[in-house]
């Protein structure tokens, strides 16, 4: 993992993180077990996957340093606003067994429909009190989640830290240029949720394009697809579950597309989204504070 982004704080991140939102995960230590032998150091997990106490005992049990792991959660739409920011911050530090979080998110930028129409002083709210965890010490840095750039631009207008990460659904065919570039231009690191298609892998898969790539360069359909995304200077976190899996979303490093291949796929028509949108369809479940 020497190949490293670095944020707008100077904090070093690794170009591939590892993430746990999977059924499989909660209260299941071992995957995660087999991710850090096999290398990834950066984590990522939130409240409502209910894999922080999974992801906490995997590093205590593991024997590495927690200097050595870097730990992004997330705080759910119904945890936003001082107090319930406040109460939510200590919930995932116990359930990490931590007395620190690297980055700590808010996961999606308002609810649907018309009965959160106060969504910008809501996050500002939320933000604010996050600050307060970095002045404190418990927060080493802060991003966001789903946020386009309209939401972001509220956040940079009233925040005094800036957030360092935005986490998007960004995957060939769904590349999502304008929100990408809004990022760039104001030094926050583009993170990619869903990097494989969650779910839709077999629409890559059929996909003549990524298939001809990954022939040409004698790997499959989704080490093009990471490639793509770091060159396009995204920080991938895509799942995995076995062994196999975690070691080939590394081995990434070894070849380099061209500018026109970069291209090519940036220009795929729209495919595999998930369907959630920060401002329409936005995921309605609650989060479980006890995780039970």
């Amino acid at each position: 993992m020497k190949n490293l982004y670095v944020l707008n704080d100077g904090f070093e991140m690794p170009k591939i993180g590892f993430g746990t939102y999977n059924e499989e995960f909660k209260d299941n230590k071992e995957a995660i077990l087999q991710a850090i032998d096999c290398g990834y150091r950066f984590f990522d997990t939130a409240s409502l996957y209910e894999t922080e106490r999974s992801l906490g005992n995997a590093i205590k049990e593991s024997g590495i340093s927690r200097s050595e792991v870097i730990i992004e959660t997330k705080l759910w739409i119904d945890e936003m606003g001082e107090k319930n920011a406040k109460a939510a911050l200590e919930r995932s530090l116990n359930r990490l067994q931590t007395d620190y979080i690297d980055i700590y998110m808010i996961h999606w930028p308002r609810q649907t429909g018309a009965e959160n129409e106060n969504w910008k002083e809501l996050d500002i709210e939320t933000w604010k009190a996050m600050e307060g965890f970095v002045h404190d010490g418990r927060v080493g840095r802060l991003g966001l989640s789903n946020f386009l750039p309209h939401h972001l631009k509220n956040i940079l207008e009233n925040c005094t830290i800036l957030p360092v990460a935005d986490q998007l659904e960004l995957h060939p065919g769904h590349s999502q240029e304008a929100a990408v570039q809004y990022c760039k231009k104001n030094d926050i690191l583009p993170m990619a949720w869903s990097p494989l298609g969650r779910g839709r892998e077999n629409v890559f898969a059929g996909n003549e394009m990524l298939r001809f790539l990954a022939d040409k360069y004698g790997k499959s359909v989704q080490q093009i697809s990471l490639r793509f995304l770091i060159q396009k200077e995204i920080l991938p976190i895509p799942k995995a579950s076995t062994r196999k899996h975690m070691e080939a979303n590394l081995d990434v490093f070894d070849f380099e597309l061209s500018e026109d291949e970069v291209s090519m796929i940036t220009c795929m028509p729209q495919t595999a989204w998930m369907g959630e949108h920060p401002d329409i369809h936005i995921p309605t479940r609650k989060s479980n504070p006890d995780n039970v």
